[in-house]
């Protein structure tokens, strides 16, 4: 089963864009929504007026965010085949025990 595509208007940073995409129309508003908060966060932060270059920084910034969250999943990952590594050494050690 194929989903469904939908084109929504969304704004961001005072421009209105029409985006395409499969699945949920709110998820495409929330996270338009969130570049946009994220530029305008730049905006008023730093002062810079250039469109450009507030983009260019949010898109840095949204990266950066997806880099570290990418990390810390790679190491919960690790932490997590550790301690099932251990756990099952410990089924063995119980099981033979148990012969």
């Amino acid at each position: 089963m194929t989903e469904k595509s939908s084109t929504e208007k969304v704004e961001i940073f005072g421009q209105e864009y029409k985006i395409k995409g499969a699945g949920d129309p709110e998820y495409i508003h929330k996270i338009a929504g969130y570049v946009d908060s994220k530029m305008r966060e730049i905006a008023h932060s730093s002062g810079i007026m250039s469109q450009s270059r507030i983009a260019i920084l949010a898109a840095l910034n949204i990266a950066d965010e997806l880099h570290q969250e990418r990390d810390e999943r790679e190491k919960a990952k690790g932490v997590l085949a550790d301690q099932a590594a251990k756990l099952g050494e410990m089924l063995e050690d119980k099981i033979s025990v148990g012969r």
